[in-house]
């Protein structure tokens, strides 16, 4: 079963059409409202070059678990 999900309102134009594969492996500046000096930033701070980097960051993914465990609690 084929899926279809449009992106458009979370990349640059640059990376719209790209694969999955392609953006995942992006600098993480192909982030819609990412700029480079934003980038550089997760690069000093948590080595983070690329969105993969970013959504597998344990630190990152710890915060997203909490909210998560906020929604689903009394």
């Amino acid at each position: 079963m084929a899926v279809s999900v449009n992106l458009d309102a979370l990349l640059d134009k640059a990376y719209e059409d790209k694969p999955l594969k392609e953006i995942l492996d992006a600098p993480v500046d192909a982030l819609s409202g990412v700029s480079a000096g934003d980038a550089e930033k997760l690069k000093a701070a948590f080595n983070i070059k690329t969105v993969r980097d970013l959504g597998t960051n344990k630190y990152f993914r710890a915060a997203v678990t909490l909210l998560d465990m906020e929604k689903h609690s009394g």
